[in-house]
């Protein structure tokens, strides 16, 4: 007997042996193939503008400036692409002769180029006339407030301004009293 315990183990240990190379081929990792997705996000251009307070009092005087009751805070707000050199923002109105009038049957006007603007961050520092041509508006009645240039840090952006208002009456010192209407657009323009 004891021979046939010795013959029993060897072909124990060969089954295991084979067993063993067996398994691992069964319960190996198996991969399928790779599937792929391509990504596709797109952040579009806008430029906004918001102007606050929307109603600014001018007590008028005649025959001399008044200034407005309290400045225009202008935010202007951009996301841009690389193609875009600058931001540009302008104040207009609708009409060089036609800035503010009484609205009576026999209007009486205040052009333009009696209503100043000043933007100490922007390009009119003093108070300068709405007597320009700017890129936006009518010809004669804008002031451009500011351009900004566009560059690698500044495509995604914003920035806050006052803009100042006087209008200057000295060239009508007759003008009769009553109340005088406007509309100032303000408007960015990226290039």
């Amino acid at each position: 007997m004891p021979s046939g315990k010795t013959v029993m183990f060897p072909k124990l240990i060969s089954v295991l042996g084979l067993l063993t190379l067996v398994v691992p081929a069964a319960v190996c990792q198996l991969n399928s193939n790779t599937a792929s997705v391509t990504l596709r996000a797109t952040l579009g251009e806008s430029l906004t503008v918001a102007a606050s307070p929307s109603t600014i009092a001018i007590p008028l005087v005649s025959g001399g400036t008044a200034a407005g009751t309290s400045p225009v805070a202008i935010t202007t707000t951009w996301v841009l692409s690389t193609a875009r050199t600058a931001v540009t923002l302008v104040g207009f109105f609708s009409s060089a002769s036609v800035a503010l009038t009484n609205g009576a049957s026999t209007p009486v006007n205040i052009p333009a180029s009696e209503v100043l603007g000043q933007m100490t961050t922007g390009s009119p520092t003093t108070f300068t006339a709405f007597t320009q041509t700017a890129p936006l508006g009518a010809a004669g009645a804008g002031l451009t407030l500011f351009s900004e240039a566009l560059t690698g840090i500044n495509r995604t952006a914003n920035r806050t301004d006052n803009l100042n208002l006087e209008i200057n009456l000295a060239a009508q010192p007759q003008l009769p009293a009553g109340t005088y209407t406007g509309t100032l657009n303000i408007q960015a323009q990226a290039l």
